[in-house]
């Protein structure tokens, strides 16, 4: 088969989850189903947070920041996800596949960069709590969010072209609902070498680095922690923490089990392994909303004061 380079008229065809087409009507309800309860729960925290002044604050700030991410994340491919399952359109467009590719990867790392922001926050408002709002004001969280994007993308800018410069035979066709970097490179018929590299030490670095300021983070609040003599004490604080734990922790182990199993597919099935993908980039951004609205009571006073009005 003759090996060629992309151009801007090739198509490749996502086949949606393969194996399992004939179920996919089946499938998109729950789908969907996700997708418009996560649409709807994170604009309802940009709008209350936007509206009401007294959650000007960096926490609250920090939650739409999320919320973004989360929207920006399921929104890069549940629409054509959507499109697959119910009109059959399977093809996508080279440019449409590496503008997905670099925002499903981009926002990986932003949202990363944010939860571990968040961990700082947490470490200031309990640890020195006298010098929160000096430390901690809504500029800094910003720039923080800033310098946290720009990370992102100045690292994942060159995969679209790297990609670009693969050589591909006649075969096109992506056996996922959407396009990912890996997923791209092993249908090509080329050396993928730098891109197997690549796509292990970038996430590696720059998740890797936030992990380990979370976890220097959350080490200082528990030695913090300790030293109060007072249960209750112990108890408030670390409730504080709660929310930011639960959310991280459905952030980072589906990354790292996706990472694996499509590296390592042993004895998954391919129609499973991309369900647990396409669940990862919706279940996330519907809970996030829903933990963040429970266990932050000025938050959900707030949501109730608008939802529950007539």
């Amino acid at each position: 088969m003759a090996a060629l380079n992309l151009s801007h008229t090739s198509t490749f065809i996502l086949m949606g989850v393969a194996g399992m087409e004939d179920a996919h009507i089946w499938i998109s309800i729950p789908f969907a189903t996700s997708y418009i309860i996560s649409l709807l729960g994170n604009f309802i925290v940009l709008f209350v947070v936007g509206k009401e002044q007294t959650l000007h604050k960096p926490m609250y700030l920090l939650i739409c920041m999320l919320a973004l991410t989360d929207i920006t994340k399921s929104s890069t491919l549940m629409p054509k996800a959507l499109c697959i399952f119910w009109f059959n359109l399977k093809g996508i467009t080279v440019d449409g596949c590496l503008i997905q590719m670099f925002f499903i990867h981009t926002v990986a790392f932003v949202q990363s960069a944010v939860l571990m922001t968040m961990a700082l926050d947490r470490y200031v408002a309990i640890c020195n709590p006298l010098r929160y709002a000096t430390i901690l004001t809504n500029t800094r969280i910003a720039m923080l969010g800033l310098v946290g994007l720009v990370r992102a993308v100045v690292f994942m800018l060159p995969l679209p072209l790297l990609i670009s410069r693969l050589p591909f035979c006649d075969n096109r066709i992506i056996p996922h609902t959407h396009c990912e970097h890996m997923l791209l490179a092993m249908v090509s018929c080329g050396d993928i070498t730098f891109h197997r590299t690549y796509s292990l030490v970038i996430p590696f670095v720059l998740m890797g680095s936030d992990l380990m300021l979370i976890a220097l983070s959350y080490g200082l609040i528990i030695r913090a922690v300790l030293r109060i003599s007072s249960k209750r004490a112990h108890q408030k604080a670390l409730n504080t923490c709660t929310a930011h734990i639960c959310v991280m922790l459905m952030f980072y182990t589906p990354i790292l089990l996706t990472t694996l199993t499509i590296r390592f597919s042993g004895g998954i099935a391919p129609h499973g392994r991309i369900i647990l993908n396409v669940l990862y980039y919706l279940i996330p951004p519907m809970l996030n909303p829903i933990i963040y609205g429970v266990k932050t009571q000025e938050l959900r006073d707030k949501v109730g004061k608008y939802t529950c009005r007539r």
